[in-house]
């Protein structure tokens, strides 16, 4: 008996919600259940109500668990589980596999497991000296995006000698090795339910997992990338997962997660990563890094030491949208990589703009005198739910003259937007602007 490639770990608060969702998912998915997080539970009970279809576990705090008695009495929370049969039972590295435990297999099959602190990596150490058991996992700590590549050597040689191993690292450093997994010869990989929280951090849940197509990677797929920070709550992965999908692409999409540029430039190298999509910070410090003239929004390559083509979809977007707006002065306000994509586009079509941000600041009077008929807003401002609209007053001066607004954020529905459509503005939303420039390296990215 295989373990599925997905396993989800059931973290509901109620015992009747962790069941509800391990019933409902499909075969390729097996459920999680960790004794530490249902601690007044009968364990035996759990385990026949999902008929035994589960991996079943009780995690140390020391391993990033919640159980705090004795290890004795761990040891026969999971026995009394483990007697009802689930399909695998989770026993940590160093342990020896109990007479009871040997006494049920094969048929509940023992998955090894140890989580090392931050800073160890192991791994091959450990696996030169493996346990008894018939799947292994092995759980580090990212501390940079590229620590994730040191996963490779060793789940590329767990696929050939032909012993099951899941290596991925914890934190938001480590969503590639998780979601890579099967890319690089990993035999399964964690996920967090729909519908409960994540398990640990970096933990991406399994409906999102499934639609980028984790399960489907190969030692040949391609690996296109969105940088920044934030990067993982990104849109970017299901628009191109799905299209390269369509397409019948060989390539899989992710977010990496830096503001550093230096970080990223040694991701790229070690994670052979094919195609990049740029977002803040690193617009114009991560082409600079690499030796290119920014700001710029794309990169993509042939293979991995090619040199990098470039474009900056930004402002192919933008250049589409002004050329159904009417024509006239605008006031562009903010000073980033976005803002200066706009300003180099306007600059280029010889349009008349006022540019105001912090670093340039500018009076009521001065925008007045602008008299804009348009306003682009290109600060972050609207990251976050609660950000307000940027200069309110610069905005209310401008407001007599104004037919249209430009709003890059897409995340959330802003400040600036609703204030736009509040006062009847010809609104282009920051959710076109991000289709129109996605559809632009998408048709990059399709090249590879």
């Amino acid at each position: 008996m295989t373990l599925p490639f997905y396993v989800v770990t059931l973290t509901h608060p109620t015992r009747e919600e962790a069941l509800a969702c391990a019933r409902a998912l499909p075969e390729f998915a097996l459920p999680e259940l960790r004794l530490d997080l249902f601690p007044n539970e009968d364990a035996a009970g759990m385990v026949r109500a999902m008929e035994g279809r589960c991996l079943v576990s009780c995690r140390r705090r020391s391993e990033l668990g919640h159980w705090e008695g004795s290890e004795e009495a761990r040891l026969a929370r999971l026995r009394a589980a483990a007697e009802a049969r689930p399909r695998w039972v989770d026993l940590e590295w160093e342990l020896e596999i109990p007479q009871w435990l040997s006494e049920l297999r094969p048929g509940v099959q023992v998955l090894r497991s140890v989580h090392v602190q931050p800073g160890v990596f192991d791994l091959d150490e450990r696996l030169h000296s493996r346990p008894g058991g018939d799947a292994f996992k092995w759980v580090g700590h990212a501390q940079r995006l590229a620590d994730n590549a040191r996963l490779k050597p060793s789940l590329r040689h767990s696929s050939e000698d032909g012993f099951p191993l899941s290596a991925f690292l914890m934190g938001p450093k480590g969503v590639a090795g998780r979601c890579l997994q099967r890319a690089w010869g990993g035999a399964f990989t964690y996920a967090a339910p729909d519908d409960g929280p994540a398990a640990a951090p970096g933990q991406v849940r399994l409906s999102t997992l499934v639609a980028w197509g984790c399960h489907r990677a190969g030692a040949v797929t391609g690996l296109c990338v969105v940088m920044g920070d934030p990067a993982l709550h990104s849109r970017s992965p299901a628009f191109h997962n799905l299209r390269f999908r369509q397409a019948q692409k060989d390539l899989i999409y992710l977010p990496l997660e830096t503001g550093d540029a230096a970080e990223a430039v040694e991701a790229l190298a070690a994670l052979e990563v094919l195609g990049l999509s740029i977002t803040a910070p690193l617009k114009e410090s991560l082409p600079a890094a690499l030796g290119l003239q920014g700001p710029l929004n794309t990169l993509w390559r042939s293979r991995r030491g090619a040199p990098w083509q470039a474009a900056n979809t930004d402002a192919e977007a933008l250049w589409c949208a002004l050329e159904q707006l009417l024509p006239g002065p605008i006031l562009l306000v903010g000073d980033g990589g976005v803002a200066e994509s706009t300003r180099l586009l306007l600059e280029q079509e010889g349009r008349p703009f006022l540019q105001v941000s912090r670093k340039q600041p500018s009076g009521v009077e001065a925008v007045r005198a602008c008299a804009p008929i348009g306003v682009i807003q290109a600060t972050s401002l609207g990251m976050r739910a609660a950000d307000p609209a940027p200069f309110p007053e610069l905005l209310e001066a401008a407001h007599p003259t104004l037919q249209w607004a430009v709003e890059w954020i897409y995340k959330e529905d802003t400040a600036f937007a609703r204030w736009a459509r509040d006062t009847g503005l010809n609104l282009v939303e920051g959710g076109a602007l991000f289709e129109a420039q996605a559809e632009a390296q998408n048709r990059r990215f399709l090249e590879l």
